[in-house]
C-alpha cells in the first residue's frame, strides 16, 4: 500500500477571481449560531453558509442534525457549480499570510498526511471531545471536502523559506480582510520543482506539531478509515482522503496569547479567608492597575474590584521533570483551582471558563464586575517551545491553556475528498 508523504499537494477549492471578500469566514468554532447568523446577514456567498449551514434553516435548529450537514452541503455543491468556488486543475500548495497590525506570519496551504497523524509523527499535545469529533466527522462526510484547516508548527526549514520568499513576489490570487481586521493573502504555490522540494524538505523532518485543530484532525482520521473501507479494493492510500487541510507555519512566526480562567465561586470561603490560603503558596502583592503578567511563575488575580500579582512562594516543577506540571496553567491548576477551590476536571467543570487573551484584562474584569463570575485569573502565554516539549514527550496539556491569534479563515481553500 502506497503512503502519502508528510506534507501533499492539494486539488484545493478556493474563491474565484473576485470573490474572496465575499466569501471568507471566521472559524466554525469561534461563534455560536446565533452570532453566525448576524454575521451572515446580507451575506449569500458568505462561508458561513457551509461551516454553519443552520443559519439557512429555523432557529434553533440542532446544530449537529443531519439537515444541517446536508445543508452545507447543498451550500457547498451550489457555490461550485455558480463558480463562486473554483477547483484546482492539479494537485499544488498555497502560501497563506496573515497579517494582525504589525503581526505577519506566512505558511503553506498543504495536504497533511493522515498516516503520519497516526503515527504521531503529526505531534499531537491535547485531548479530543467525541462530540466535537463527530461533528466534524459528519461535515466532511457530507460536504466531500474537508473545509477548516488545522493550524500546524514545524522548525525553521531554510529551503521553505526561500521558496516561500520567491512565491510572494508574485501576485497573490486574492488578499481580503476578515474578522478583527485581519488580511488574509493567498498565492498559488504550481511550480513542479518548487513542490518537489516542497515535499522533500518536510519528509526530511522527524515532526511537525498540531498547534490548533485537534478535532479537525481526528476527523479526518476517522473519515479516511470510513472511505478506504467503502472504496475496498480500489483504495491505494494515495487518494485526497488520505491527507487533510492544514496550514503550517514556522514555529518563530507563530502567536500564541494567554488563554484566562475566570470562577464562578470561591468555593465557600469569603474573599478575605481565599486570600489567606492564596498567601500560604503564593508572594502577593496589590498592583497599582491591572495585573498582567511578563513572565512564567506570574499570575494576576482580579478579586474584589483590585488587581493582585501572584508569585509562587512554594517550589513548582520544572520542564525537564514533567513539561506538562511546569506549564503555568497547571500550576495555577495546581496551586489554586484543585487545592483550594476543588475544580479538578477543567474539561467537565461549569464552576470555570477560559478566555483568550486577545479580549484582554479588562474582559476578565467585565465578567467579575457583572456579578457573573467572582474572581479571574490572568496568565503568562504558554510558548510554543513548551507545547513542543508536550508533544515530543507524548503528553497532553491542559484544557484551554492555548490562543492562537491571528485565526485562520474558513473558505480560504477546501481540500475535496476525491
Amino acid at each position: 500500500m502506497a503512503k502519502l508523504p508528510l506534507f501533499t499537494p492539494i486539488y484545493g477549492i478556493r474563491p474565484a477571481p473576485g470573490r474572496a471578500q465575499e466569501i471568507i469566514a471566521p472559524p466554525y468554532d469561534v461563534m455560536n449560531s446565533d452570532e453566525a447568523r448576524e454575521l451572515a446577514k446580507g451575506k449569500p456567498l458568505s462561508f458561513l453558509h457551509v461551516s454553519k449551514a443552520e443559519i439557512d434553516l429555523p432557529p434553533g435548529t440542532d446544530p449537529h442534525s443531519e439537515a444541517v450537514y446536508k445543508k452545507a452541503a447543498e451550500n457547498f455543491s451550489k457555490m461550485l457549480e455558480q463558480g463562486v468556488l473554483i477547483r484546482e486543475g492539479k494537485p499544488i500548495f498555497y502560501v497563506y499570510r496573515l497579517q494582525m497590525g504589525g503581526h505577519i506570519q506566512t505558511g503553506l496551504v498543504v495536504g497533511a498526511c493522515v498516516d503520519d497523524y497516526d503515527a504521531n509523527r503529526i505531534r499531537k499535545h491535547e485531548f479530543t471531545r467525541p462530540v466535537k469529533e463527530d461533528d466534524r466527522v459528519n461535515q466532511i462526510k457530507f460536504v466531500r471536502a474537508q473545509t477548516g484547516p488545522g493550524l500546524i508548527a514545524y522548525k525553521q526549514i531554510p529551503a521553505v523559506d526561500a521558496i516561500i520568499k520567491k512565491t510572494v513576489k508574485k501576485q497573490p490570487e486574492f488578499s481580503a480582510t476578515g474578522a478583527g481586521g485581519v488580511i488574509h493573502t493567498l498565492w498559488t504555490l504550481d511550480d513542479e520543482a518548487d513542490i518537489k522540494a516542497v515535499v522533500s524538505a518536510f519528509e526530511e523532518q522527524k515532526a511537525v506539531y498540531i498547534a490548533d485543530g485537534h478535532h479537525r484532525s481526528a476527523a479526518a482520521s476517522r473519515v479516511k478509515k470510513m472511505m478506504a473501507a467503502e472504496r475496498g479494493a480500489a483504495h491505494t492510500g494515495t487518494e485526497p482522503y488520505n491527507a487533510y487541510l492544514a496550514v503550517a507555519f514556522p514555529v518563530d512566526e507563530m502567536k500564541i496569547w494567554d488563554y484566562n480562567r475566570v470562577v464562578k465561586d470561591l468555593n465557600g470561603l469569603t474573599p478575605a479567608a481565599f486570600m489567606a490560603r492564596i498567601k500560604e503558596s503564593f508572594e502577593v502583592r496589590e498592583a497599582a492597575g491591572q495585573a498582567k503578567p511578563s513572565a512564567r511563575r506570574e499570575f494576576g488575580l482580579y478579586l474584589g474590584g483590585h488587581w493582585y500579582l501572584l508569585k509562587p512562594s512554594v517550589k513548582t516543577p520544572a520542564r525537564a521533570d514533567d513539561p506538562v506540571k511546569a506549564l503555568d496553567v497547571s500550576v495555577l491548576s495546581d496551586l489554586v483551582l484543585d487545592r483550594i477551590l476543588g475544580i479538578r476536571d477543567l474539561r467537565k467543570s461549569d464552576r470555570v471558563d477560559f478566555v483568550g487573551g486577545i479580549r484582554g484584562l479588562g474582559e476578565l474584569e467585565r465578567r467579575v464586575n457583572s456579578g457573573e463570575m467572582a474572581a479571574a485569573f490572568a496568565l503568562f502565554a504558554t510558548s510554543l517551545d513548551e507545547l513542543i516539549s508536550v508533544a515530543d514527550d507524548n503528553q497532553v496539556r491542559p484544557p484551554n491553556s492555548t490562543w492562537f491569534d491571528p485565526k485562520l479563515a474558513d473558505g480560504v481553500v477546501s481540500n475535496p475528498l476525491l
